[in-house]
């Protein structure tokens, strides 16, 4: 049995299992439920959502079994998930409360068929009424667990919406009827009126995405505003950088970097592995990975937002091989942004393709010019074992955005 910390993932073998939410009494009830996302990180409709109200999903692999005292239990037969789906979200709700009022409350995941306890992710929350505990996922054919932790303040309504659930809170107003009229000749015919133009979308940027719902995921060329309303703004967050090898690869040494750029998308500073902090500490590289192995970050670097000089611009995150190995060996490679002082992820991008380069532009972190910060997914491949040859490239892409 593995106990899990936020954001580890472990390999799931068992053709079945046992999502239980378990949680020590308290004034508040807890539901799980489960919500099953193609690539595209969304719902193919609302039957893809099952929870007290919608039991078992029409394909039968996903069904919740009942509730105990303090636990609430979900079954999901893997081997019968349709190929479609690349993740199933193990999510919750409060019920009478928040989060922060239940003590002890944790995901345990076991094996159905034979009992054996396989994880456990113990988690914390404060004003939070929907919580999203974990995903299983795919990776080359093998299902994985991985531990999230990430609440919403919008209770599940928000949560099931944000993946494409339609959640109708008020009945459709039926029109009334026309009111009769007395009858008169009929007149002349006329051109029916044109009808009306529609007003153009407004563009994506008039709308952005920001942090108010929760933990953000990413896909590529999407952009997050790292705020929340109401909240202060960020100071200090850790970008964590991972990657494991392919099944039946040797390790593979990948080095994390940044680069920050002025306005003008001008190099001034570079940290790696060779050169750990920049600014003052103000950057800080958590020191080199050799082999990618292991649950979790493989390198993490510290950015206090508030300590950086007000001529940096822009932070490119990368990832290189310092020994020439492709990325097709690589069986992924992600980064999140965490909140230094509560450990809570708040944006996640996973790479979701491969290609036979020697480095990444993963993303950047920009500076708007009403100070606050924003970050887009970019995911470009390029080739540079180094992050000085990493230099051009990511200023190329910055131009871009």
């Amino acid at each position: 049995m593995t106990n899990m910390s936020m954001g580890s993932n472990i390999a799931v073998g068992a053709a079945a299992v046992r999502a239980t939410l378990t949680w020590a009494g308290g004034p508040v009830d807890l539901d799980a439920s489960a919500l099953l996302l193609t690539q595209a990180g969304k719902v193919r409709s609302d039957a893809d959502f099952v929870f007290y109200n919608q039991p078992q999903h029409a394909a039968s692999a996903i069904r919740h079994v009942g509730k105990a005292p303090g636990a609430d239990t979900l079954e999901i037969r893997l081997s019968g998930i349709e190929t479609v789906i690349d993740r199933i979200v193990l999510a919750a709700s409060a019920d009478g409360g928040t989060f922060g009022q239940v003590p002890q409350f944790a995901l345990r995941l076991s094996d159905a068929d034979t009992g054996a306890e396989l994880a456990v992710f113990a988690m914390t929350a404060t004003s939070e009424t929907a919580f999203i505990g974990g995903e299983l996922y795919r990776r080359n054919g093998q299902w994985k667990f991985r531990a999230i932790g990430q609440g919403y303040s919008s209770g599940l309504a928000g949560l099931a919406t944000d993946f494409g659930i339609t959640v109708d809170d008020q009945p459709t107003p039926v029109a009334a009827p026309p009111t009769p009229v007395a009858s008169a000749a009929p007149a002349a015919p006329t051109r029916p009126a044109a009808p009306p133009t529609p007003p153009a979308p407004p563009p994506a940027a008039a709308v952005p995405v920001n942090l108010d719902k929760g933990r953000v995921d990413l896909r590529k060329n999407q952009r997050v505003s790292l705020v929340k309303t109401g909240a202060p703004p960020l100071s200090s967050v850790v970008m964590g950088l991972g990657w494991d090898p392919a099944p039946g690869r040797r390790n593979i040494d990948l080095d994390a970097s940044v680069i920050a750029f002025d306005s003008q998308f001008q190099a001034l500073e570079m940290v790696w592995f060779s050169h750990k902090k920049a600014f003052g500490g103000a950057i800080k590289h958590s020191g080199d990975n050799l082999t990618g192995q292991g649950a979790g970050d493989d390198e993490q670097i510290k950015i206090n937002l508030g300590k950086l000089p007000s001529t940096v611009t822009h932070l490119m995150f990368t990832i290189n091989s310092f020994l020439g190995q492709k990325f097709t060996e690589i069986e992924r490679a992600f980064c999140r942004l965490v909140e230094e002082r509560t450990n809570t992820e708040l944006v996640r991008f996973d790479l979701s393709d491969s290609q036979p380069n020697t480095g990444v532009l993963m993303v950047a972190l920009s500076r708007t010019p009403t100070g606050v910060w924003d970050m887009q997914a970019l995911g470009e491949f390029c080739d540079g074992k180094t992050v000085r040859a990493m230099v051009d490239p990511a200023t190329a892409a910055l131009r871009r955005l």
